[in-house]
């Protein structure tokens, strides 16, 4: 039977090849209508931000009355909380868990001014050697959701910026923090991590399981943006009690350690090439 025009076009969704088209929706008209509807006055962000998408660091830092509510961040879905550390200002997203969450809130950060993104996830440990809880530079990604697919053609994997990799690398080492750098598999379906599919990801080097990487990487090579995605390396999917502990004040203080010195790192880089 010869496929029908509705088959056509439904093959044509999971096979795109507009990657190098224009998007009709864009983040800055979202961000313009939301700041319309809201009252909202004009603002950007920080040049440095992070994706929380657990909410430890917001939780942590509002308790900590180191942070404050952005008036001016537009997004219909999210609070943006300001701090500083190390005089660096950063703005800091809860809760954008999610491969397409995380996306939509990247794209408006960097619509709204952001220069570099971070990104903190927790994660599952398949490797055994991975120790928890531990912290994990991804430098690439197993593609298995559905995001990275709008911004790249496909393909298994998506691998890090190299430049940011050294740069995060270079920062972290400066800071007495020792970077280990590894392969996550990003998954839309965390419930669905059956003992095929992680055999599958482990052959294929993976030593992590989360939910936001390989999008990220995506979007920043597709759409030139600097991302640096790591791991918060916290259970063995909850398969015995005690799972998910991620440490001292739920692991926020090493997450904002970590984030400091990448972005440290990427910031020395920036200014040693304008020199």
């Amino acid at each position: 039977m010869a496929p029908t025009a509705r088959d056509t076009a439904t093959i044509g969704m999971f096979a795109r090849t507009d990657h190098d088209h224009p998007s009709i929706f864009r983040p800055e008209n979202l961000l313009r209508e939301a700041r319309r509807q809201r009252n909202l006055p004009p603002g950007t962000v920080p040049d440095v931000c992070l994706l929380d998408p657990d909410g430890d660091i917001v939780r942590f830092l509002r308790q900590e009355g180191r942070a404050r509510r952005s008036a001016s961040w537009a997004c219909y879905h999210t609070d943006l909380w300001l701090t500083e550390l190390e005089e660096v200002k950063i703005g800091v997203v809860g809760n954008a868990v999610g491969a397409s969450f995380a996306v939509l809130i990247a794209e408006q950060l960097f619509a709204s001014g952001c220069a570099l993104l971070v990104s903190i996830s927790s994660a599952g440990k398949i490797d055994p050697d991975v120790f928890l809880p531990d912290m994990i530079l991804i430098d690439r990604a197993l593609r298995g959701e559905g995001a990275s697919h709008a911004y790249l053609p496909a393909a298994p994997e998506v691998e890090a910026d190299s430049l940011l990799m050294h740069a995060a690398s270079r920062g972290l080492e400066r800071t007495g923090l020792q970077p280990f750098r590894g392969t996550t598999w990003t998954t839309d379906a965390p419930y669905r991590e059956t003992s095929e599919a992680l055999a599958i990801a482990v052959r294929a080097g993976a030593v992590i399981v989360e939910m936001e990487a390989a999008a990220l990487y995506a979007f920043g090579e597709a759409c030139g943006r600097a991302v640096i995605c790591l791991a918060h390396v916290t259970n063995t999917m909850a398969v015995s009690p005690g799972d998910f502990e991620k440490g001292p004040r739920d692991g926020a203080e090493k997450a904002l350690a970590v984030t400091i010195a990448a972005a440290k790192g990427w910031i020395g880089e920036k200014n040693a090439m304008r020199q």
